[in-house]
């Protein structure tokens, strides 16, 4: 009995530390990527850019639809969508993760405090202004921000995380 209330124990530590780090990672991306467009938007004009041309560019752009330039002028529904997300990423984080163990890793969790961070930073942008404010330009990529990078690298990390799971149980 008592080696099983160890290993409760342990479990119980261990999850708390995943959620710390799920949540504290969701934070420091929203914060992070609030701070920095809040910069682009008091220090350059709508379609500004430095340097004027490059490669490389930091250009204040208003995205009123997804990644891509795709569903332009639907910020309402992607809100929405995003909303849900965040619902369902927080349902996951708090009563559901004990649930689906294979998430229950430190790289799942930081990719799902990178994911939820993200979303969290773009829809605050949709819920107060009707846009996204992107800034980072990149040759002919379009145009994005620190949400949508955290976004990507952790559906990248998850995607990994998910593979290494599958490998480890053949």
């Amino acid at each position: 009995m008592n080696v099983r209330l160890r290993s409760l124990k342990r479990q119980n530590i261990t999850s708390v530390r995943i959620k710390f780090s799920l949540f504290l990672t969701a934070l420091l991306v929203a914060a992070a990527d609030q701070l920095t467009k809040e910069w682009i938007r008091s220090n350059l004009a709508t379609g500004q850019a430095i340097p004027e041309s490059g490669l490389f560019q930091i250009t204040h752009v208003h995205n009123t639809g997804a990644a891509f330039g795709l569903l332009s002028d639907q910020s309402s529904l992607l809100a929405m969508v995003a909303a849900i997300g965040v619902v369902l990423l927080l349902i996951y984080a708090l009563f559901l993760h004990h649930r689906l163990p294979f998430l229950n890793n430190r790289p799942a969790s930081l990719a799902l405090g990178l994911i939820l961070g993200g979303t969290i930073g773009n829809l605050f942008d949709r819920l107060l202004r009707g846009y996204v404010t992107d800034f980072i330009s990149v040759g002919i990529w379009p145009d994005f921000n620190i949400a949508d990078s955290a976004i990507t690298i952790g559906a990248i990390i998850l995607a990994y995380s998910l593979l290494q799971n599958v490998r480890a149980e053949e």
